[in-house]
Protein backbone atom coordinates (compact mmCIF):
# COMPACT_ATOMS: atom_id res chain seq x y z
CA UNK A 1 0.00 0.00 0.00
CA UNK A 2 1.38 3.44 -0.96
CA UNK A 3 1.89 6.29 1.50
CA UNK A 4 -1.08 8.12 -0.05
CA UNK A 5 -3.35 5.11 0.47
CA UNK A 6 -2.15 4.69 4.08
CA UNK A 7 -2.83 8.35 4.81
CA UNK A 8 -6.34 8.13 3.30
CA UNK A 9 -7.12 4.99 5.29
CA UNK A 10 -5.87 6.61 8.50
CA UNK A 11 -8.01 9.71 7.88
CA UNK A 12 -11.05 7.57 7.19
CA UNK A 13 -10.48 5.66 10.45
CA UNK A 14 -10.16 8.92 12.40
CA UNK A 15 -13.38 10.27 10.88
CA UNK A 16 -15.21 7.03 11.70
CA UNK A 17 -13.89 7.04 15.28
CA UNK A 18 -14.90 10.67 15.80
CA UNK A 19 -18.37 10.00 14.39
CA UNK A 20 -18.80 7.01 16.73
CA UNK A 21 -17.68 9.12 19.70
CA UNK A 22 -20.12 11.86 18.70
CA UNK A 23 -22.96 9.40 18.22
CA UNK A 24 -22.47 7.42 21.43
CA UNK A 25 -23.36 10.28 23.80
CA UNK A 26 -26.51 10.97 21.77
CA UNK A 27 -27.94 7.57 22.72
CA UNK A 28 -27.24 8.02 26.42
CA UNK A 29 -29.30 11.20 26.84
CA UNK A 30 -32.21 9.40 25.16
CA UNK A 31 -32.06 6.72 27.83
CA UNK A 32 -31.80 9.32 30.58
CA UNK A 33 -34.63 11.30 29.04
CA UNK A 34 -36.88 8.27 28.92
CA UNK A 35 -36.23 7.48 32.56
CA UNK A 36 -36.80 11.12 33.39
CA UNK A 37 -40.18 11.00 31.68
CA UNK A 38 -41.10 7.91 33.71
CA UNK A 39 -40.19 9.70 36.92
CA UNK A 40 -42.04 12.80 35.74
CA UNK A 41 -45.23 10.76 35.28
CA UNK A 42 -45.19 10.04 39.03
CA UNK A 43 -44.31 13.60 40.05
CA UNK A 44 -47.85 14.98 40.06
CA UNK A 45 -49.36 12.12 42.17
CA UNK A 46 -46.50 12.33 44.70
CA UNK A 47 -46.81 16.12 44.99
CA UNK A 48 -50.58 15.78 45.39
CA UNK A 49 -50.17 13.28 48.24
CA UNK A 50 -47.59 15.50 49.98
CA UNK A 51 -49.81 18.58 49.74
CA UNK A 52 -52.79 16.51 50.89
CA UNK A 53 -50.84 15.28 53.95
CA UNK A 54 -49.63 18.79 54.83
CA UNK A 55 -53.13 20.27 54.59
CA UNK A 56 -54.53 17.46 56.74
CA UNK A 57 -51.82 17.82 59.37
CA UNK A 58 -52.38 21.60 59.45
CA UNK A 59 -56.07 21.03 60.20
CA UNK A 60 -57.33 22.54 56.96
CA UNK A 61 -58.93 19.23 55.97
CA UNK A 62 -61.39 17.61 58.36
CA UNK A 63 -60.66 13.90 59.07
CA UNK A 64 -64.37 13.19 58.59
CA UNK A 65 -64.30 14.74 55.13
CA UNK A 66 -60.87 13.71 53.82
CA UNK A 67 -58.47 11.88 56.16
CA UNK A 68 -54.72 12.27 55.83
CA UNK A 69 -52.82 9.82 53.61
CA UNK A 70 -50.93 8.59 56.69
CA UNK A 71 -54.23 7.59 58.32
CA UNK A 72 -55.31 5.82 55.13
CA UNK A 73 -52.03 3.87 55.14
CA UNK A 74 -52.50 2.90 58.80
CA UNK A 75 -56.04 1.73 58.00
CA UNK A 76 -54.71 -0.36 55.12
CA UNK A 77 -52.16 -2.10 57.36
CA UNK A 78 -54.84 -2.74 59.97
CA UNK A 79 -57.18 -4.33 57.42
CA UNK A 80 -54.32 -6.36 55.94
CA UNK A 81 -53.40 -7.67 59.38
CA UNK A 82 -56.96 -8.89 59.91
CA UNK A 83 -57.02 -10.46 56.44
CA UNK A 84 -60.23 -8.74 55.36
CA UNK A 85 -58.62 -6.42 52.80
CA UNK A 86 -56.70 -9.18 51.02
CA UNK A 87 -59.81 -11.37 50.94
CA UNK A 88 -61.97 -8.61 49.45
CA UNK A 89 -59.25 -7.70 46.97
CA UNK A 90 -58.87 -11.32 45.86
CA UNK A 91 -62.63 -11.72 45.38
CA UNK A 92 -62.81 -8.55 43.26
CA UNK A 93 -59.82 -9.60 41.14
CA UNK A 94 -61.37 -13.00 40.45
CA UNK A 95 -64.67 -11.42 39.44
CA UNK A 96 -62.91 -8.94 37.17
CA UNK A 97 -60.72 -11.64 35.58
CA UNK A 98 -63.66 -13.98 34.91
CA UNK A 99 -65.81 -11.21 33.47
CA UNK A 100 -62.96 -9.86 31.37
CA UNK A 101 -62.14 -13.28 29.89
CA UNK A 102 -65.79 -13.88 28.99
CA UNK A 103 -66.46 -10.41 27.61
CA UNK A 104 -63.19 -10.21 25.68
CA UNK A 105 -63.85 -13.57 24.02
CA UNK A 106 -67.36 -12.57 22.95
CA UNK A 107 -66.24 -9.12 21.77
CA UNK A 108 -63.32 -10.54 19.79
CA UNK A 109 -65.45 -13.15 18.01
CA UNK A 110 -68.18 -10.63 17.17
CA UNK A 111 -65.57 -8.12 16.01
CA UNK A 112 -64.01 -10.65 13.65
CA UNK A 113 -67.41 -11.59 12.22
CA UNK A 114 -68.44 -7.99 11.59
CA UNK A 115 -64.96 -6.96 10.45
CA UNK A 116 -64.87 -9.60 7.72
CA UNK A 117 -68.53 -9.73 6.72
CA UNK A 118 -70.85 -6.93 5.67
CA UNK A 119 -73.73 -9.37 6.06
CA UNK A 120 -72.79 -9.98 9.71
CA UNK A 121 -72.53 -6.22 10.21
CA UNK A 122 -76.02 -5.69 8.84
CA UNK A 123 -77.38 -8.53 10.97
CA UNK A 124 -75.90 -7.78 14.40
CA UNK A 125 -74.09 -4.43 14.54
CA UNK A 126 -77.17 -2.26 15.09
CA UNK A 127 -78.38 -4.49 17.93
CA UNK A 128 -74.96 -4.39 19.57
CA UNK A 129 -74.84 -0.60 19.35
CA UNK A 130 -78.29 -0.36 20.95
CA UNK A 131 -77.23 -2.58 23.84
CA UNK A 132 -74.00 -0.61 24.22
CA UNK A 133 -75.97 2.59 24.72
CA UNK A 134 -77.83 1.20 27.75
CA UNK A 135 -76.24 2.45 31.03
CA UNK A 136 -75.17 -0.10 33.63
CA UNK A 137 -77.57 1.26 36.23
CA UNK A 138 -80.49 1.01 33.82
CA UNK A 139 -79.73 -2.64 33.04
CA UNK A 140 -78.96 -3.59 36.64
CA UNK A 141 -82.55 -4.26 37.83
CA UNK A 142 -83.25 -6.58 34.90
CA UNK A 143 -79.92 -8.40 35.38
CA UNK A 144 -80.81 -8.95 39.05
CA UNK A 145 -84.17 -10.40 38.03
CA UNK A 146 -82.44 -12.74 35.58
CA UNK A 147 -79.41 -13.79 37.62
CA UNK A 148 -80.10 -12.74 41.19
CA UNK A 149 -77.48 -10.95 43.29
CA UNK A 150 -74.85 -13.69 43.30
CA UNK A 151 -71.56 -14.07 41.45
CA UNK A 152 -73.22 -14.62 38.08
CA UNK A 153 -74.73 -11.13 38.12
CA UNK A 154 -71.40 -9.47 38.86
CA UNK A 155 -69.45 -11.46 36.27
CA UNK A 156 -72.16 -10.81 33.68
CA UNK A 157 -72.02 -7.03 34.22
CA UNK A 158 -68.23 -7.03 33.90
CA UNK A 159 -68.42 -9.13 30.74
CA UNK A 160 -71.08 -6.81 29.32
CA UNK A 161 -68.89 -3.78 29.86
CA UNK A 162 -65.78 -5.43 28.42
CA UNK A 163 -67.44 -6.77 25.27
CA UNK A 164 -68.05 -3.46 23.53
CA UNK A 165 -64.54 -1.88 23.56
CA UNK A 166 -63.05 -5.15 22.30
CA UNK A 167 -65.76 -5.51 19.64
CA UNK A 168 -65.48 -1.96 18.33
CA UNK A 169 -61.68 -1.87 18.19
CA UNK A 170 -61.41 -5.35 16.64
CA UNK A 171 -63.84 -4.37 13.89
CA UNK A 172 -62.08 -1.05 13.35
CA UNK A 173 -58.63 -2.66 13.24
CA UNK A 174 -59.70 -5.20 10.61
CA UNK A 175 -61.35 -2.54 8.46
CA UNK A 176 -58.28 -0.27 8.63
CA UNK A 177 -55.78 -2.80 7.25
CA UNK A 178 -54.09 -1.29 4.19
CA UNK A 179 -55.68 -2.75 1.01
CA UNK A 180 -52.27 -2.57 -0.68
CA UNK A 181 -50.94 -5.10 1.82
CA UNK A 182 -53.82 -7.43 1.01
CA UNK A 183 -53.14 -7.05 -2.70
CA UNK A 184 -49.45 -7.75 -2.09
CA UNK A 185 -50.37 -10.89 -0.17
CA UNK A 186 -52.56 -12.13 -3.00
CA UNK A 187 -49.78 -11.44 -5.51
CA UNK A 188 -47.45 -13.53 -3.33
CA UNK A 189 -49.94 -16.38 -3.54
CA UNK A 190 -51.20 -16.31 0.04
CA UNK A 191 -54.51 -18.05 0.67
CA UNK A 192 -57.36 -16.65 2.74
CA UNK A 193 -56.17 -18.22 5.99
CA UNK A 194 -52.60 -17.00 5.44
CA UNK A 195 -53.83 -13.49 4.61
CA UNK A 196 -55.75 -13.40 7.88
CA UNK A 197 -52.92 -14.85 9.96
CA UNK A 198 -49.99 -12.95 8.46
CA UNK A 199 -51.48 -9.63 7.34
CA UNK A 200 -54.96 -8.84 8.66
CA UNK A 201 -54.69 -9.84 12.32
CA UNK A 202 -51.17 -8.37 12.81
CA UNK A 203 -52.36 -5.18 11.13
CA UNK A 204 -55.42 -5.03 13.39
CA UNK A 205 -53.46 -5.84 16.55
CA UNK A 206 -52.67 -2.21 17.57
CA UNK A 207 -56.37 -1.36 17.51
CA UNK A 208 -57.29 -4.57 19.35
CA UNK A 209 -54.80 -3.84 22.12
CA UNK A 210 -56.18 -0.32 22.42
CA UNK A 211 -59.57 -1.93 22.96
CA UNK A 212 -58.02 -4.11 25.67
CA UNK A 213 -56.80 -1.02 27.51
CA UNK A 214 -60.26 0.56 27.39
CA UNK A 215 -61.86 -2.74 28.40
CA UNK A 216 -59.65 -3.08 31.48
CA UNK A 217 -60.85 0.30 32.76
CA UNK A 218 -64.47 -0.52 31.92
CA UNK A 219 -64.22 -3.85 33.76
CA UNK A 220 -63.52 -2.11 37.05
CA UNK A 221 -66.25 0.45 36.45
CA UNK A 222 -68.77 -2.33 35.89
CA UNK A 223 -67.50 -4.24 38.92
CA UNK A 224 -67.95 -1.21 41.17
CA UNK A 225 -71.58 -0.98 40.07
CA UNK A 226 -72.10 -4.72 40.52
CA UNK A 227 -70.54 -4.87 43.99
CA UNK A 228 -72.75 -2.12 45.37
CA UNK A 229 -75.81 -4.38 45.16
CA UNK A 230 -76.16 -7.44 47.37
CA UNK A 231 -72.43 -8.17 47.67
CA UNK A 232 -71.00 -9.76 50.81
CA UNK A 233 -67.36 -9.37 49.81
CA UNK A 234 -65.19 -7.40 47.44
CA UNK A 235 -63.72 -3.90 47.31
CA UNK A 236 -67.08 -2.39 46.37
CA UNK A 237 -68.73 -4.09 49.33
CA UNK A 238 -65.93 -2.77 51.58
CA UNK A 239 -66.65 0.79 50.38
CA UNK A 240 -70.42 0.44 50.86
CA UNK A 241 -69.97 -1.04 54.33
CA UNK A 242 -67.62 1.82 55.27
CA UNK A 243 -70.17 4.34 54.07
CA UNK A 244 -72.74 2.99 56.54
CA UNK A 245 -70.33 3.68 59.42
CA UNK A 246 -68.96 6.95 57.97
CA UNK A 247 -65.45 5.43 57.69
CA UNK A 248 -64.03 7.90 55.21
CA UNK A 249 -60.53 6.44 55.65
CA UNK A 250 -61.74 3.07 54.35
CA UNK A 251 -63.66 4.73 51.50
CA UNK A 252 -60.56 6.66 50.43
CA UNK A 253 -58.53 3.45 50.72
CA UNK A 254 -60.85 1.64 48.30
CA UNK A 255 -60.58 4.55 45.84
CA UNK A 256 -56.78 4.40 46.04
CA UNK A 257 -56.89 0.63 45.48
CA UNK A 258 -59.01 1.09 42.36
CA UNK A 259 -56.55 3.70 41.09
CA UNK A 260 -53.52 1.45 41.71
CA UNK A 261 -55.23 -1.51 40.05
CA UNK A 262 -56.00 0.71 37.06
CA UNK A 263 -52.34 1.74 36.79
CA UNK A 264 -51.22 -1.88 37.06
CA UNK A 265 -53.74 -3.02 34.43
CA UNK A 266 -52.65 -0.28 32.05
CA UNK A 267 -49.03 -1.27 32.65
CA UNK A 268 -49.86 -4.86 31.68
CA UNK A 269 -51.56 -3.63 28.50
CA UNK A 270 -48.52 -1.50 27.61
CA UNK A 271 -46.24 -4.49 28.23
CA UNK A 272 -48.34 -6.57 25.83
CA UNK A 273 -48.09 -3.81 23.25
CA UNK A 274 -44.30 -3.76 23.51
CA UNK A 275 -44.05 -7.54 23.27
CA UNK A 276 -46.64 -8.22 20.58
CA UNK A 277 -45.90 -5.13 18.48
CA UNK A 278 -42.11 -5.27 18.54
CA UNK A 279 -42.21 -5.41 14.72
CA UNK A 280 -44.14 -2.12 14.54
CA UNK A 281 -41.83 0.91 14.04
CA UNK A 282 -43.77 3.18 16.39
CA UNK A 283 -43.88 0.64 19.22
CA UNK A 284 -40.34 -0.47 18.54
CA UNK A 285 -39.11 3.05 19.33
CA UNK A 286 -41.12 3.05 22.55
CA UNK A 287 -39.23 -0.03 23.78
Amino acid sequence: MSNLEQTAASDAFDVTERSDQAASPSRKPFEIGRRGLQLLSWLAPVVLVIVWELLAQAGWLSPQVLPAPSKVVRTAFKLISTGSLLNDLGVSLLRAAAGFALGASVGFVLGILVGFSRIAEAAIDRSIQMIRAIPFLAALPLVIVWLGVGEAEKIFLVALGVTFPIYINTTLGIRQVDPKLLELGRVQGLGTFELIRRIILPGALPSILTGVRYALATAWLALVVAETIGAQSGIGFLAMDAREFLRTDVIVLTIVIYALIGVAADGIARFLERRLLAWHPNYGIAR
